[in-house]
Order: C-alpha cells, then structure tokens, then sequence
C-alpha cells in the first residue's frame, strides 16, 4: 500500500506542477502494486495439498502426528509468499503456523506437528489456511483449503490382568478359553475340521497328533456376552473436564469391555438411556462410542438398567456415579432377576461417601467396587471378593 500512497501523491504532486515526467512516475508508481496483485488471480488453484494422522485415533493424553504436504501444482508460474496454517480446536492448542516462502512450480513442501488433546472426543484437524503474497509485497489473499480431517481421542484404557488368573475376573465368570484348558488340553479343545472352517483356525499340534485336520472350537461361553452399563448422568458425577467422575467412569467402561472382550465374549454396551449405539463391532467399537458419548440430563438409571435384566447367565457391570435411594431400589431389583455374576463400580471423587451405597449394593446381590480415578480400577478389580454375593432386596 504504501506504493499505492507514494504514486498517488507524485501523480496529484505532477498535475499540480505541470510536470509530465512527474504524472507518468506516478502512473508507474500506481500501476505496478496493482499489476502485482492481479498475480495473485487463480493463484490458489496451482496449491495441492494433503494431511494425514499417525495415528488417526489415539487415547486420551497421547499424542499424534500430523503431516501436511503444500505443493505448486502448476508448471509455470511461481507462489510466493506463502503462509500455510492448520487449523485447530482449542482442545488441541494453538494452530501451527509455517512460513513456506516461494514454491517452484512443481515443488512440494512438508510440513509436520504434533498434537495432544486432554479430553476424548472427535476433534477435526484442518482446514489449511494459506497465505499468498505478490510478488512486491503489496497485497496478501487468504483461503482455507480443503477439508478437515478427524482425530478420535478415545478415552483411557487401563489393564485389567489376565483373565481367570485375575480374582475380579473369576467374580465375572473367568476366562472361557482357560476354562475349556483346565478339560485337560493345553489350548481350547479342537475338533476335526469341517468345510466352510476358517484355515486360521487350524490347530496344527493337534492335526500332527490325530492323523486329520483339527480346528479350535468356539471359545466356551455362559451365554456369549456380557452387558456393561455406564451411567452418564451429569447429576450423578462431581468435577469438571478430565479429572471428573464422569470421566473416570467413561474410562473404567471401556477398560472393563476391553476386558471382557478380551476373553472372547460379545459386549453389549448400555447408557443410563438404553442400548447405546456402537459403530463397529468388538472392542473397538465399544471404544469409539464411549469416545463419543456425552453426558445425559436423565435422573433415573431405570432406562438402562433395564436391558440387564435379560442379560441372562453373562456377566454384568455397572459403571455408576452417586446414587439415590430410586438408583439403588433399580439395581437390587435388576440383581435379584439376573442370574450371571453382577459388579457395579462406583466411581466418586468422596469414596467415604460411597460406602453406603457399595454396602447397600453388596446386600443386594452386587459385588461393589469403589474408585476415584481410573488408575485404580486394576487393584479393585484383582482384590480378593469377600463374601459371596446373595440375591435379595436392600436391606
């Protein structure tokens, strides 16, 4: 602009003077930042550009990568000036900025950061914004390019032990596949093979040992599956951001279905509203829908609670927050129908307040747990189970 202002004030300076030479200086002066800027016509369409995540989901707390490829895709013509930032929520921080300068035609640029977010969910990375310049400095354009791309933060998954050898997971059923070898067998027990078998299946110890070919059975189980409720209220959680109860609750879910699954049952996941919808199957999917699942305004648990009174011979957890007299008549009642083991994890940020309703809950046929935060799931899920659980109402 400021080219713009000095040929302005020679051209007005010539007409007032009558001075020829003066006028066509600032013609000149006024003419070049303009045929500058009109460079920057179509400039955006020679850009390519490309982002890619490693990796494209991550767990709470972690980091991932982000690599970001600008080009000139034109054959000719040059792109100065150029700026490149990638956009960003603010849960993943400040948008990284990178001064790219002049690319060739043909010429590609790399460009790589990193990111963490402190709270799960599905955060869109991108778009990029450029920057041009002209060639003199004179004018700038701005354009977004592109769409963003998607990062899924998963909530955290701590480790459980080891199936059956773990006393929280012999209280739930034990593993199916230890099970089937206690029969004798040092793997699940096979059988001959039958067409339409899965050659991945093939236990080749056992086909040396019998002469045919042998496959591994199904993995044994009570029913097939377990149910894992999570309660999501927000009245029934305390704290704000990744340190609340609800969180921790979020986190023990997905570390006790991770579990489970782990042992080879179906997992049926379940909200304070119902059956929640899970986008993939296995684990996974239970991940990514606990990834995104938001807290509810509900006030009672009897909506999901609800589905686990057909959960048959399976075992079923409970995630839960604070509970009121209602929450606990619900699950006395749950627990005097169902006959697979019952756990409910109650997860507080005041566990002395919590032991009445664990009390109440163990007098109901559940056996209860009590954490504040994830890390402590492991040793309240392995600690030894005192007492066997009775069916029967509260008392």
């Amino acid at each position: 602009m400021g080219l713009l202002f000095a040929g302005a004030t020679v051209l007005a300076g010539g007409f007032l003077v009558g001075e020829r030479d003066l006028v066509a200086l600032g013609v000149l002066l006024v003419a070049l930042p303009l045929l500058s800027g009109l460079s920057l016509l179509g400039a955006f369409r020679g850009i390519g550009h490309g982002r890619a995540l490693h990796p494209a989901r991550t767990p709470v707390g972690s980091e991932a990568e982000v690599a970001v490829r600008i080009g000139n895709t034109g054959s000719v013509r040059p792109l100065g000036g150029v700026l490149a930032e990638d956009l960003l929520p603010p849960a993943l921080g400040e948008p990284p900025r990178f001064r790219v300068g002049l690319l060739a035609p043909g010429r590609d640029r790399d460009l790589a950061y990193r990111v963490r977010a402190s709270a799960r969910g599905l955060y869109p990375v991108g778009p990029l914004r450029v920057t041009l310049g002209d060639p003199l400095g004179c004018f700038r354009a701005v354009r977004d390019l592109g769409a963003p791309a998607a990062l899924m933060v998963t909530p955290e998954v701590v480790p459980l032990g080891g199936g059956a050898s773990s006393a929280g997971a012999a209280e739930l059923g034990g593993s199916p596949a230890r099970a089937m070898a206690a029969s004798g067998e040092d793997d699940p027990v096979p059988r001959p093979y039958r067409s339409g078998d899965e050659l991945r299946r093939v236990h080749w110890r056992s086909t040396a040992r019998h002469g045919e070919l042998m496959v591994r059975r199904e993995e044994a189980r009570h029913d097939g599956g377990a149910a894992v409720l999570v309660d999501l209220r927000a009245a029934a959680h305390t704290g704000s951001g990744p340190e609340s109860t609800l969180e921790t609750a979020v986190s023990a879910a997905a570390s006790i279905a991770v579990h489970l699954a782990g042992q080879g049952r179906r997992v049926r996941l379940l909200t304070d509203g119902g059956e929640a919808g899970v986008p993939a199957a296995g684990p996974a999917g239970v991940v990514e829908a606990l990834a995104l699942a938001p807290a509810s305004q509900r006030t009672g648990l009897a909506a999901g609670a609800e589905p686990l009174r057909t959960a048959g011979s399976g075992p079923v957890v409970a995630v839960l927050g604070s509970l009121d007299p209602a929450d606990l008549e619900v699950l006395a009642s749950v627990a005097r129908g169902a006959t697979g083991p019952r756990t409910a994890v109650l997860c507080t940020g005041r566990p002395a307040e919590a032991q009445g309703a664990a009390a109440a809950l163990a007098a109901a046929g559940w056996r209860a747990l009590v954490i504040g935060r994830p890390s402590e799931l492991p040793a309240a899920w392995g600690s030894p189970v005192r007492g066997a659980p009775t069916a029967g109402g509260l008392r």
